[in-house]
């Protein structure tokens, strides 16, 4: 069993590219323990519509990562969770989750959802 919150889910899949820390020194690797076929953002925020920042969303940041890589990436907003039985992944907790694959639109995933789907490495 493997369970681990805030960055430390992060470790579960195969990079830790969707963390949302910035490294001050290069690490030896991005590499993580590849326990599940999918990215995860942890924390994951929507956009303000009332904000005066103008600086990039956590959805740009996903899309960017998307134009050098493939991987599904699940955010996860505060109050979220995915709990995974064998080949049985399903969203927990009272919030929706975005999904983000390459090349398509992203899209919401309610609580509850069986996200097993995900479970199987794109194509």
């Amino acid at each position: 069993p493997y369970m681990g919150t805030s960055a430390g889910s992060n470790l579960a899949c195969p990079t830790i590219m969707t963390t949302n820390d910035m490294p001050i020194v290069q690490p030896a690797s991005f590499s993580a323990l590849d326990l599940v076929p999918f990215q995860l953002n942890p924390h994951y925020l929507d956009p303000d519509p009332g904000s005066t920042h103008r600086g990039e969303t956590r959805e740009t940041r996903l899309r960017e990562y998307h134009e050098m890589n493939d991987t599904t990436v699940i955010g996860l907003r505060e109050g979220g969770m995915l709990r995974i039985e064998g080949d049985h992944m399903v969203l927990k907790g009272t919030v929706r989750a975005r999904i983000f694959v390459k090349d398509r639109p992203a899209r919401e995933s309610e609580p509850g959802a069986d996200l097993s789907e995900l479970l199987v490495p794109a194509a």
